[in-house]
């Protein structure tokens, strides 16, 4: 099977300007993501998808490929991710190069432990899945059996539709959210317009790696993470 590798990178960050370059550490945000793409053993290919010159210079420095420039158009904060990478796929097909299926590499969520990309693609390949994301626990407190939303009358139900609560913790089906650090999809689901497919399945990351940057808080929480996990990047 042969997979290629994604990392959507923008310019125009609102909410850490300037974030996929900022640095981290000691290296821009973007690297850890494009060194752990280059650590794999299963991607075919790697390659940026951006419209930003300083975000392309960094990624050609850390040996990712970039094989265009992302139009304007996919570059706003309406552009959605699958329009994103359906366009990289459409891209690598005008230039003769097929994939089964794409590995999408969020440089956001930017600490993934070693082997853990190939571990998912393994995953992913030995179930014959449409999909894999990965994912980490929902805290129980948080669980969707006992989150409430307002009905039409404006009083509360139970978010799944249950009658009555689950009342004892140990009684809670497990539930997991997207930690953003890898989402594996076959191509021709991918054309379709989803990353998910129907036989979605997951594999569950280590949340000492856990941090999605979006705020500056983020930041500080990744500084504070990438002093403990540098050596297991």
């Amino acid at each position: 099977m042969r997979i290629l590798g994604v990392i959507p990178a923008r310019g125009g960050s609102k909410g850490v300007p300037g974030k996929n370059i900022k640095t981290l550490g000691d290296n821009p945000l973007l690297y850890f993501t494009s060194n752990a793409a280059n650590q794999s053993k299963l991607l075919d290919k790697t390659i940026l998808s951006s419209d930003d010159s300083e975000i392309i210079k960094v990624a050609k420095e850390n040996q990712i490929n970039v094989p265009f420039i992302r139009p304007e158009h996919l570059a706003n904060d309406t552009a959605t991710s699958i329009s994103v990478v359906q366009h990289a796929i459409e891209y690598m097909e005008s230039l003769g190069e097929y994939y089964d299926a794409i590995c999408l590499l969020q440089p956001t969520s930017p600490f993934r432990e070693k082997g853990f990309i190939d571990a998912a693609i393994q995953k992913f390949i030995t179930e014959d899945a449409d999909a894999l994301v990965s994912v980490l626990p929902v805290p129980h407190e948080f669980n969707p059996h006992w989150v409430f939303e307002p009905n039409d009358s404006g009083f509360l139900k139970i978010s799944t539709g249950e009658n009555s609560i689950i009342s004892r913790r140990q009684d809670l089906p497990k539930s997991y959210f997207r930690d953003g650090s890898v989402y594996i999809t076959k191509t021709e689901i991918i054309k379709r317009g989803s990353f998910y497919g129907e036989k979605l399945s997951f594999l569950e990351s280590n949340p000492d790696f856990y941090v999605n940057i979006d705020t500056l808080k983020d930041w500080e929480i990744a500084e504070n993470k990438l002093h403990f996990l540098k050596d297991r990047l």
